[in-house]
């Protein structure tokens, strides 16, 4: 049984260059770092612009002249997220998604972060993904990952359970400032209750019968971005410039500017791919779908009413099982049985992407030290657990 990422032998090296940028002041650092990777660029003439102060990380984009052509991302990691998130596999999963054409080209690691290539387009919002040809981009994209093969036929292991039993040894029992401590002890379970919830979860979970692929576990809006000028031809559009919104009520991981493009066309063509590897993994096929159908809930103010309907779920889905079988090279016709079976097990598995966000957002209030209420977040997504828990446990698989 395979937890980990093989890389493919073909994919290209990913060098390492010792270097530490200093996250309050990046340019010295960034400009070591473009001196290796772009040495016909003069130093002088270098810009940088700095995406967001982000909820994990900080990013950068490093180009010359007048338009953001050729962009060199420059992500710094977040403090103490090395607790969260296993770096070498982020590299690996990044490597093999890269061999199979579905991540942008990873240029090299440095001491503490990476460098990449930037990907034009529009980071999407929560009414993009619930639009009739978006969504269906996103089903048909998420199913080329999930197809991708594991090392010589090797049947994959989840690593959610040891992940989740990781996040929970390191959540805090309690905080110095007596506020804080006060919402901690009032407003989130106890561990006692989280550690019943997550025997509970495990045992109802892992014998739904759901895949094990390789995950990109973190499908937010802002992790999706779109790009008008691929895929179908389209009509001339007007010019238009999507606002970033900053963030208030939940994380995001990963920041890009938008291309121009009118909103119209989201309606009429495109394509989608996928940013930010640091979660990805072999995991259970219906989390990856469940966690995605979670965030429609939005960034700014959650609204967890946004939570597909089963109307919704159902073409979303099948969307999904036909271009992830022909993939597989089963076909593509899909059964109503096989709809409804992922049906069960992606809204029972939901419930472990609430757990799991809750558990890490609880550890970020302990460690981050980013001006966000990660203790605030922690409660809204265990609310939300206990809220669709009842709902989720009535579904059954089809006899």
């Amino acid at each position: 049984m395979a937890q980990y990422i093989h890389v493919p032998d073909e994919a290209p090296a990913v060098p390492k260059i010792d270097v530490t940028v200093d996250e309050g002041d990046f340019r010295p650092g960034a400009l070591t770092l473009i001196k290796e990777l772009r040495p016909n660029w003069k130093t002088s003439e270098v810009k940088i612009k700095f995406f967001t102060d982000g909820i994990t990380n900080k990013l950068l984009g490093c180009y010359v002249g007048a338009v953001m052509q050729d962009v060199v991302l420059v992500r710094i990691y977040g403090n103490k997220t090395e607790l969260l998130i296993d770096r070498e596999n982020e590299v690996k999963s990044f490597r093999v998604l890269q061999a199979h054409r579905c991540a942008p080209r990873l240029y090299c690691t440095f001491n503490n972060g990476l460098c990449y290539e930037f990907l034009q387009g529009t980071a999407l919002e929560p009414e993009h993904i619930r639009s009739q040809p978006v969504f269906r981009l996103i089903a048909t994209q998420l199913a080329k990952y999930h197809a991708i093969h594991a090392h010589n036929g090797w049947v994959p292991q989840s690593d959610l359970w040891l992940k989740m039993g990781k996040y929970f040894a390191l959540i805090p029992k309690y905080f110095k400032d007596p506020e804080r401590n006060a919402r901690l002890r009032t407003e989130v379970p106890s561990p006692r209750c989280l550690r019943e919830e997550l025997v509970w979860l495990q045992q109802s979970l892992s014998v739904l019968g759901s895949p094990v692929v390789l995950c990109h576990n973190d499908l937010l809006c802002k992790n999706i971005i779109y790009n008008h000028s691929e895929g179908r031809q389209m009509t001339t559009p007007r010019k238009w410039t999507p606002q970033r919104i900053p963030y208030t009520s939940a994380p995001s991981h990963t920041y890009y500017i938008s291309d121009h493009a009118h909103s119209s066309c989201l309606n009429r063509c495109g394509s989608v791919k996928f940013i930010d590897y640091e979660y990805a993994g072999y995991n259970y096929q219906a989390y990856d779908i469940g966690n995605h159908f979670n965030e429609f809930a939005g960034l700014n103010e959650v609204d967890y009413s946004h939570y597909p309907q089963r109307s919704f779920q159902l073409q979303w889905l099948r969307s999904y099982l036909e271009a992830y079988k022909k993939h597989k090279g089963q076909g593509s016709d899909v059964t109503e049985r096989e709809v409804e079976t992922l049906y069960v097990q992606v809204n029972r598995f939901a419930l472990a992407s609430h757990f799991m966000w809750g558990l890490w957002a609880l550890i970020q209030a302990k460690f981050s030290t980013i001006d966000f209420d990660f203790l605030g977040y922690a409660v809204l997504r265990f609310n939300q657990y206990f809220k669709m828990k009842p709902e989720a446990v009535g579904l059954h698989l089809p006899e």
